[in-house]
């Protein structure tokens, strides 16, 4: 019965392999390699294919090391606010709009000129560029809130909404209110960072308040 299935356990391992080429993360490439790994030490248990066992379990060593010094990297974050008209924001922007407008289809860079602007660093390199419009009763409505790909590991949201809550409840921001999230991937983002969808009338918000959860 094992051996029969055992083609199954391959051609799973070698989609892992492949999908794991085409992430454009780390810690997504080195998870999906060790799932590989799995499936591949798995088949050759079944079919006592020793060589490739021996090659995936060492293999299996290297992604899980490297997994635990992803996991254990200590990285240096920080916040660096901004107008909205320098240069350096303007060529960010313009080399990311594609992809900007696939999460925020709406933003006008022209924008910013009246909002809180700031983006984040990870080891001195820009990760995240953040714009929203803090109204008078504390409701900052985000108009940008873009992480570059390789950075979609959730540290840069866990450093603006918990590292840097206080830092933004100086700044007058009592909720993050997201008017508009119409990328399934930005979604789940929000609801992993404790954003609660409400509906106010027909239209769907996401909000996470700052204030009650000191």
């Amino acid at each position: 019965m094992l051996q029969q299935i055992s083609p199954y356990f391959g051609y799973l391992a070698s989609l892992c392999l492949i999908i794991a080429l085409l992430v454009n993360n780390d810690l997504k490439f080195r998870w999906y390699n060790t799932l590989g790994n799995v499936f591949f030490i798995t088949y050759a248990i079944i079919l006592s294919a020793f060589p490739v066992l021996l090659t995936n379990l060492i293999l299996l060593g290297i992604n899980v090391y490297y997994l635990v010094k992803i996991y254990r990297r200590q990285e240096n974050f920080d916040m660096l606010e901004f107008n909205g008209d320098e240069k350096l924001a303007q060529k960010f922007l313009q080399f990311y709009q594609k992809d900007i407008a696939a999460y925020f289809p709406e933003f006008k860079q022209e924008s910013m000129q009246q909002n809180l602007n700031f983006v984040i660093t990870r080891d001195l390199v820009i990760a995240n560029m953040f714009s929203a419009n803090i109204s008078a009763n504390g409701d900052a409505t985000v108009s940008l809130n873009y992480t570059l790909e390789k950075y979609r590991d959730y540290k840069v949201g866990t450093y603006i909404f918990e590292k840097e809550r206080d830092h933004l409840i100086e700044k007058g921001i009592q909720r993050i209110v997201y008017t508009k999230v119409v990328n399934k991937n930005h979604r789940q983002f929000l609801t992993v960072m404790g954003f609660k969808k409400e509906m106010i009338g027909r239209d769907e918000y996401f909000i996470k308040n700052l204030v009650t959860e000191l």
